[in-house]
């Protein structure tokens, strides 16, 4: 994700967050009949600033909110929950996702940087489409494999939240979704791979020889697959096995 769309995302999520509470607020705040002049001495805040806040047009401080909430015999809680993984990616993982752009059969129309919503929250790496076939890629690129449980259940996730996308409704039919793992081939991915290759096998059980020939042509895509990709001075390629 790009800092502009951090800063854009952020601000969303920011003002989603202070519409809530400033939502909480009116809401106790009228179940407990206190007016706002007698709400506002209570906590300490200007009336004028409190009927904004109430209304949504302030975004107070944390401080300012609690000082509201304690007046009011209510609870303020922050927390962070989990998405469906960090948005941070490193230069190898931008090099890969642009040899595969590269690669891919005119047929493939790509979205970069896709927000999800629902059943979790998050980014995925790209959406490729074949509105032919009806079929919607969530692809992800890792560089690493360091906890591969977790990559397993995120990649799992973001494909079952493509329908949360504002953009899935643009989409010809009702696409069904499928998954792609792009994976960078180092000497300790490999060791992994060997380590948990039943496990890899059922998260990504088409041959990924299958999935290169639908990515590169027209033949049908296989289901959730695995590929790897070697990136180095000389570029980057992508390979069907761990051992290319």
């Amino acid at each position: 994700m790009t800092q502009i769309n951090v800063t854009r995302a952020a601000a969303r999520m920011a003002a989603r967050l202070h519409r809530a509470l400033a939502d909480d607020l009116e809401r106790l705040r009228a179940d407990a009949g206190i007016p706002v002049a007698a709400l506002a001495r209570a906590a300490g805040v200007d009336r004028g600033y409190l009927h904004r806040i109430l209304a949504g047009k302030e975004h107070p401080s944390h401080d300012t909110y609690a000082r509201i909430a304690i007046a009011l015999g209510a609870d303020l809680s922050c927390r962070l929950y989990p998405g469906t993984g960090p948005l941070v990616r490193d230069g190898h993982q931008a090099r890969m996702l642009e040899a595969l752009l590269a690669s891919l059969h005119p047929r493939w129309t790509v979205h970069t940087e896709v927000p999800v919503r629902h059943p979790s929250r998050g980014w995925v790496d790209a959406v490729l489409v074949d509105p032919r076939e009806g079929i919607a890629l969530a692809v992800e690129l890792q560089s690493e494999l360091r906890r591969l449980e977790q990559l397993v259940r995120w990649s799992n996730e973001k494909a079952a939240s493509l329908p949360s996308w504002d953009g899935w409704a643009r989409l010809d039919g009702e696409p069904r979704s499928s998954r792609l793992m792009v994976v960078r081939r180092t000497r300790t991915t490999r060791a992994v791979a060997a380590a948990f290759t039943q496990q890899l096998r059922v998260a990504f059980p088409a041959h990924p020889e299958d999935a290169l020939a639908a990515l590169t042509g027209t033949a049908p895509w296989p289901g959730a697959a695995l590929v790897w990709a070697t990136v180095d001075r000389s570029g980057v390629r992508i390979f069907t096995h761990s051992r290319a």
